[in-house]
């Protein structure tokens, strides 16, 4: 049943009461809540909704639209929900659209953007799919507009033109390729019920929302041994619920560390691989840009993380410095992943040092790195320590780990790359995101100096003789059956009163 709404707008059951603003200004005072179900309908309306009044939804995991307002029946203005007791970030949605016309062309506005550069001025565009076509594609760049709006405060607002063209189809636009927390667990089921002695998942703490911290150790099991000197890497990722890359890079990781690549089974076997594949549960579960549930930017209390409020922050840095502490164990590198939403390309920040030495020796792993991943920039890789990111993971443990240690964060753009041999720019897929996380991995066989220890597959040898007969079998069945067909056509009768006539096989 639906419930009549001021402003033109119907809605079936707000996931929150306070969803309405009453304001009309178009800023997003009050937006703390999803639409769900809302329907959208002209001013003076009154009925159910018709064909063509769009249905907008967002209450579902990750999802995000804090409001709607019509323009005219062919615009609509979109509000994002802030992240939660954060209203400061305003940049990541994912909302669903139905009940449309087919060939019904409309105009989106997303007014309330919390950023100015965004890589919508470099060609970048929304991602839309629907029910009958699963795939994520990219809405035509010339169909996308990001500017200054004076309406909406001088706020940055991007419009987009679509055009929906099946009736039945439920359709779904988003940020970026979405990668839940349900998406997450799935996966890692998936790989436990393989039962790979050299993958162990543990669950290393609970969220606020009591949701799972896994830590996922990756090596062969002779390595598990406490009396065993071993080198460990430490992988973490989704630290900022809306950047949805960093997973997919963590999947790439993932997936080619318990392959059976050669390369694979050599780093398992010289280093014990340490991954946290989403640090902040549940703000990925809420649909936030880069807070948690409490509206905390997690990557800025890793100094002193509070067991309470940064529960799943406190027990990864409780196991850093317990790693450290092990004299048995040395504590190689630290990566933290994220993704760039101003910059292009899979690039590094690392730190900076008054030990040359040892700021040098930390060049070395983005250099590797670059060689073999054709998206990596080193030309966006920088070496720093403003104070501004004095909380982050990068800073802070490059500061108190063992001066062996490096820190690295790996950026990877929202959108696109460029490589070294052509100047096209190319718009990152889920695919090439996890490729990137695939040589992330081989990346430490060259760093570890282990190449050699991969056997090179043997060439295919080649016997001539087999191949000549290949050749003569194969020209025996071609004459037998055009012999054969020349037979039976030569067999057929002649119309003697036909002009036309048999005619040969050409």
């Amino acid at each position: 049943m639906y419930v009549r709404k001021r402003k033109g707008r119907w809605d079936s059951k707000m996931a929150d009461k306070k969803l309405d603003s009453g304001s009309d200004d178009g800023s997003d005072e009050g937006v703390v809540g999803n639409v769900n179900k809302f329907a959208v309908v002209p001013p003076g309306y009154t009925g159910r909704p018709k064909k063509g009044h769009l249905i907008f939804d967002a209450c579902f995991e990750c999802g995000n639209l804090g409001r709607v307002d019509y323009i005219t029946e062919y615009e609509y203005d979109l509000f994002i929900r802030p992240d939660t007791c954060n209203p400061r970030f305003r940049v990541w949605f994912n909302f669903t659209v139905e009940n449309v016309k087919a060939d019904q062309r409309i105009i989106f506005n997303i007014v309330n953007f919390s950023k100015t550069k965004s890589l919508y001025r470099e060609g970048m565009s929304p991602l839309v799919k629907s029910s009958t076509r699963p795939r994520w594609q990219r809405i035509p760049a010339k169909n996308v507009y990001y500017y200054r709006c004076p309406d909406h405060r001088k706020n940055y607002v991007l419009s987009f033109a679509f055009a929906f063209d099946r009736e039945d189809d439920v359709y779904q636009f988003s940020y970026c390729y979405p990668y839940s927390y349900t998406k997450l667990q799935t996966y890692l089921d998936t790989i436990e019920k393989r039962d790979l002695d050299y993958y162990t998942r543990e669950l290393l703490c609970l969220s606020v929302q009591q949701r799972r911290l896994d830590l996922l150790t990756i090596t062969s099991p002779e390595n598990l041994d406490p009396d065993t000197a071993k080198k460990v890497i430490f992988v973490t990722a989704r630290v900022h619920p809306g950047e949805t890359p960093a997973s997919f890079v963590c999947q790439g990781v993932i997936d080619f560390l318990v392959s059976n690549h050669p390369i694979a089974k050599v780093l398992r076997e010289h280093i014990v691989f340490k991954i946290i594949p989403m640090l902040n549960p549940d703000g990925v579960y809420l649909g936030n840009y880069r807070c948690s549930l409490m509206g905390f930017d997690l990557n800025r209390h890793w100094q002193e993380p509070s067991p309470w409020a940064h529960p799943t922050l406190h027990a990864t840095k409780q196991l850093l410095m317990e790693l450290d502490s092990d004299p048995k164990i040395d504590l190689d590198f630290y990566i933290d992943l994220h993704a760039h939403s101003t910059l292009m390309n899979g690039f590094m920040y690392g730190n900076v040092y008054d030990d040359m030495d040892r700021y040098e020796r930390q060049a070395i792993f983005p250099k590797l790195l670059c060689a073999n991943a054709d998206d990596f920039s080193m030309g966006n890789t920088s070496f720093n320590r403003d104070a501004v990111k004095a909380g982050t993971a990068r800073r802070f443990l490059g500061g108190i780990l063992d001066e062996s240690s490096h820190c690295y964060t790996l950026e990877v753009s929202f959108f696109c790359y460029t490589t070294t041999t052509t100047s096209a720019i190319l718009p990152y897929t889920e695919e090439s995101y996890m490729k990137l996380g695939r040589n992330l991995a081989k990346t430490f066989l060259d760093y570890y100096k282990l190449t050699s220890l991969i056997t090179p597959k043997p060439a295919a040898s080649i016997n001539m003789q087999q191949v000549r007969d290949k050749i003569q079998r194969r020209r025996e069945w071609v004459n037998a059956r055009r012999s054969s067909t020349n037979m039976r056509r030569s067999s057929r009768p002649h119309a003697s009163d036909s002009s036309e006539g048999a005619r040969e096989d050409p």
